[in-house]
């Protein structure tokens, strides 16, 4: 009973919390203007995030997208903790596209019925890259669809992050494994 009451808590104080789009009176997020799921499917590399509690110790990191029979889509988060060389995390979960429109708006959900926002708010133009936010500019993850990004491509990415009104200096890169 203690923990649902802890629970319960941190949720209600979570939903009062000020987001940084609200504290930064910041214009709503824009999305890209649309997804071809088909192509978006697959593994990505994480390039650089914003730390989040969830993913405390994880580098190495990749999400892994497959469609489900049912249009959804099942989420395999990896990582390794510690090291690229260290055990390896996985969270299993599931997403859901909220703005059939676009399909650039998803929502993900690793401990039903709690669902989050995931909002792909640029998509390189093969597919190669993509960065996801939420529309509270408080979740940020770079990702790529293989294990490193050019430099001048990171910062052209970080230039129209900052123009999107994300705290780019948040980000922290994520750790790959050295190829041999």
């Amino acid at each position: 009973m203690r923990r649902l009451r802890t629970l319960v808590a941190s949720l209600l104080a979570t939903g009062c919390a000020t987001s940084t789009t609200d504290r930064l009176h910041l214009p709503p997020l824009q999305t890209v203007p649309h997804v071809d799921l088909g192509r978006y499917l697959g593994t990505w590399y994480e390039i650089a995030s914003f730390p989040q509690s969830f993913q405390r110790g994880c580098t190495a990191t990749t999400a892994t997208y497959t469609l489900r029979e049912d249009g959804d889509i099942d989420v395999v988060n990896r990582c390794r903790q510690g090291s690229p060389d260290g055990p390896e995390k996985v969270a299993r979960g599931r997403a859901r596209v909220v703005d059939r429109a676009t399909n650039a708006k998803l929502e993900v959900s690793f401990f039903r019925p709690f669902w989050g926002d995931y909002w792909i708010v640029e998509l390189g133009d093969d597919y190669g890259h993509a960065v996801v936010g939420h529309p509270g500019r408080d979740y940020l993850w770079i990702l790529s669809r293989t294990p490193s990004m050019s430099p001048e491509l990171y910062r052209s990415i970080l230039g129209r992050l900052s123009a999107q009104g994300y705290e780019t200096a948040r980000l922290v890169r994520t750790v790959h494994r050295t190829p041999p």
